[in-house]
């Protein structure tokens, strides 16, 4: 086959992470996580675990702040969030995961170790282990949130 009928490269990496999004919203969704979108749980995942501030969380999901306030102000109202001082600057305040957003953080933690281990077994021991390590390596230059 040639170059010019591959599959665009960007197709290719986001297809993984969609068919893996689809699938841990799904097992979200039957443990009675139900009350929540899409969108609102790709701006909960992006919560660090010891809080974010609202400018953070609207960055990194590539929002304004006007609409990251607006779905944090929707999951606190469900549970899985809450606004905290910031001990750090107490004009500031910080997301933090409730329990029930920690209880859905499990089960879709569970639902990406069933993934990562059907791809494992997929793509081998091996082929799975390098996929990994050059995705790390790209994040190196394309995640501008990467520790």
């Amino acid at each position: 086959m040639g170059d010019e009928r591959r599959t665009n490269l960007g197709v290719l990496l986001f297809i993984p992470y969609r068919y893996a999004e689809d699938r841990m919203f799904g097992a979200l969704r039957g443990a009675g996580f139900d009350d929540w979108t899409l969108a609102q749980c790709r701006v909960f995942q992006r919560v660090a675990p010891d809080g974010s501030r609202l400018t953070d969380l609207a960055d990194q999901a590539q929002m304004t702040k006007q609409s990251a306030g607006v779905m944090v102000d929707q999951l606190e109202r469900l549970g899985y969030v809450r606004r905290v001082p910031d001990p750090a600057d107490g004009r500031a305040r910080l997301i933090v995961i409730e329990e029930r957003g920690r209880r859905a953080v499990e089960v879709a933690a569970a639902a990406l170790d069933e993934i990562l281990a059907e791809w494992k077994a997929y793509l081998g021991t091996r082929n799975f282990a390098l996929l990994h390590q050059i995705l790390e390596q790209l994040r190196e230059i394309t995640d501008p949130y990467a520790p």
